[in-house]
């Protein structure tokens, strides 16, 4: 039986009905009640969030902000603007195309601030526009230049024959055509189980593996745990493994030559996930001119080994 290790920071106490610790992204699955909002936090949240959802924010922002000095121009007089058309959805219509001229620094001269009233509001809003453009370019620096790894991990987690006894095994491989430097990988086993006193706890243990570095990597990458007499999993069987309400955590760290640091990606399996007696399709091949060819559609795929 492996030895076990002290809690790396997931946690002792579990539950029967316990989830995965580690999402599909890579973050841990903790949901946090009744914690205390900073504004100071927003940065982080905003470097955080996907494009697709930072751009919608970004745009409903502008609308809210121009929308709101509409308001505030008709509010005024829109005759301080522009002539108004007695039409209310009309004018409302010109007080916000002035106020986006306005907050863009644009405008095009057809609608001018004529009073003290407007000419007061139209600075405020000139200003508050220049923020809101310099905190969103600087956002836009933020979530282009942040560090980031980019590994992709196989879909898939195999158990087979492997040197006289069992192996489990998943690859992974850069999602960048560039070449990782000095990767390492170390994996966790959470197992769930229950106490003599029938509450259920994690217990960990780090996975042997059979290299857990390499100098780079320009293809794929095989992560081996040979089930020998120091595997925590030694002595059950493929479907008894399969059984057991356990989690490989794996994290692997390397040198990034874009961001010209060390970057660090999380992923975890489920052991109920387990394909018996499969392999990995190799994804790598040489063509007629010797190149090395990596076909990412290959990947994820595996075949069976059974005769």
């Amino acid at each position: 039986m492996g030895k076990k290790i002290k809690d790396p920071g997931l946690g002792n106490t579990s539950s029967q009905y316990a989830k995965r610790m580690v999402n599909a992204k890579g973050f841990f699955n903790v949901v946090h009640l009744n914690k205390v909002k900073k504004f100071s936090e927003a940065y982080n949240y905003l470097l955080s969030i996907s494009w697709c959802y930072f751009f919608l924010l970004s745009f409903c922002t502008y609308i809210i902000f121009n929308v709101c000095f509409a308001f505030i121009y008709l509010t005024i007089g829109i005759n301080q603007i522009i002539a108004s058309t007695g039409d209310v959805l009309s004018d409302f219509l010109n007080a916000f195309f002035f106020s986006s001229q306005t907050f863009t620094t644009l405008g095009y001269g057809a609608m001018s601030p004529r009073g003290v009233s407007s000419g007061i509001v139209s600075s405020i809003e000139a200003f508050v526009g220049l923020m809101f453009f310099a905190f969103v370019t600087g956002l836009l620096y933020g979530r282009f230049s942040k560090p980031k790894a980019s590994i992709r991990f196989s879909k898939k987690i195999i158990l087979r024959d492997f040197n006289h006894t069992k192996a489990i095994m998943f690859r992974l491989v850069n999602n960048r055509k560039g070449t990782m430097i000095k990767p390492k990988v170390s994996v966790t086993l959470a197992l769930t189980q229950k106490n003599n006193i029938g509450e259920y706890v994690n217990n960990f243990y780090t996975l042997n593996l059979e290299r857990d570095k390499i100098t780079y990597l320009p293809t794929t990458w095989t992560i081996v745990h040979q089930i020998d007499e120091f595997s925590p999993l030694f002595g059950l069987s493929k479907e008894e493994l399969k059984k057991q309400q356990g989690e490989m955590v794996a994290m692997i760290s390397y040198y990034d030559e874009s961001f010209n640091q060390e970057v660090h990606q999380i992923h975890s399996y489920l052991l109920s996930d387990v394909y018996l007696d499969f392999k990995f399709v190799k994804a790598y091949y040489y063509n007629e001119k010797g190149k090395m060819v990596l076909d990412h559609k290959l990947f994820d795929c595996i075949e069976s080994i059974k005769s």
